[in-house]
């Protein structure tokens, strides 16, 4: 999946996700918002035909929001490394 990176501010990134889905978005949203050193993570998904989704993140403190979405991207492809079908 291609990433565009929009905004990279202290605590803040904005990130243009392209060809994904809500499944994909809402899991990757809901494992940063359980995360202890984020603030707030959401995506928004604009017009279905014409807008790729756009996803926001927000830290607290100086931790870095690259670095944690980084931790947590790798984190789910563990998750399903390990399952056997």
């Amino acid at each position: 999946m291609p990433v565009k990176l929009l905004i990279k501010e202290k605590n803040e990134l904005r990130l243009r996700i392209v060809g994904e889905s809500h499944t994909a978005l809402q899991m990757l949203r809901e494992r940063l918002n359980n995360h202890k050193k984020i603030d707030y993570a959401n995506y928004f998904p604009g017009h279905p035909e014409l807008d790729d989704p756009e996803f926001y993140i927000r830290t607290t403190g100086k931790n870095s929001a690259d670095s944690l979405i980084k931790e947590i991207v790798e984190g789910i492809s563990k998750d399903f490394s390990s399952v056997s079908l």
